[in-house]
């Protein structure tokens, strides 16, 4: 099964017209978030570097959306334009009320491959970014009186001790600190934080790295059968982000199937 039917998905009234901001929204897992939060009629603006993508996401979401997405180019390793960008985005919105931390690259290097620049280029591209996004959103949060949810995407991958992935995973972990500590910080504000652990998910980008044996082998190493796909993370994230949560914080949720 690879999909639930629309009739049978969770609607959460507290979604909508709430304003989402989602880094890395153009494909993959993100247009899987971009979709499932316009679904619930929230305000959607999206981030990401694949224009294409992106914009072919917009068009295709638009004429049956309570609020159409919006769709800026942004690198988030730029902190300036991610300063700037966001601030556009907060005044478009009329605010920010959930803020998804989705974006990160997970290619493949060895311990060999590492250079200064290329573990403060990994640094910047996966775990950076989330702070200062973070840090962008919390005055409009506290601004509308609290409420406000910050979801972080993480990675099963450093609790599986992967190979070849060692920047991104040192990152991964280092995520699941930074939710905690946001988490501590910003509670009293009524704002939330948490981190969404997802397994393997089969995507474009996933297919890249893994052969139909890879996958199979994945498979037999969780605890259920099947593929988790875009759409049930983002059911995990509407969850976290809804109301339905009030009192979900500084913890990890996973989305793996079982995997270990």
């Amino acid at each position: 099964m690879t999909d639930v039917p629309a009739d049978r998905r969770a609607v959460y009234p507290s979604l909508r017209d709430k304003r989402v901001i989602i880094t890395g929204g153009g494909s993959g897992i993100g247009a899987g978030l971009v979709e499932a939060f316009v679904g619930q009629g929230a305000k959607v603006a999206f981030v990401d570097v694949a224009v294409e993508d992106s914009e072919a996401l917009v068009e295709r979401l638009a004429p049956d959306a309570a609020h159409a997405p919006l769709f800026r180019r942004l690198d988030l390793t730029d902190l300036d334009a991610l300063k700037t960008v966001f601030g556009a985005l907060i005044d478009a919105l009329g605010g920010c009320d959930v803020l998804v931390n989705n974006a990160g690259n997970d290619d493949r290097h060895t311990i060999a491959d590492v250079t200064p620049a290329y573990w403060d280029d990994r640094m910047n591209v996966n775990l950076r970014h989330q702070f200062f996004a973070a840090q962008a959103v919390v005055p409009a949060m506290r601004a509308a009186g609290g409420g406000g949810a910050i979801l972080n995407f993480g990675s099963i991958s450093w609790h599986l001790a992967l190979n070849d992935l060692i920047l991104y995973q040192t990152a991964k972990a280092a995520i699941e600190g930074l939710t905690r500590s946001l988490a501590r910080d910003l509670g009293r504000d009524g704002i939330r934080c948490n981190a969404i652990v997802p397994g393997n998910v089969k995507t474009p980008r996933q297919e890249k790295w893994y052969t139909p044996e890879g996958e199979a082998e994945i498979v037999a190493a969780q605890c259920l059968d099947g593929r988790i796909y875009p759409v049930d993370v983002a059911a995990l994230a509407l969850f976290l982000a809804s109301d339905d949560a009030r009192l979900c914080t500084g913890h990890n949720y996973w989305i793996d199937a079982g995997w270990r």
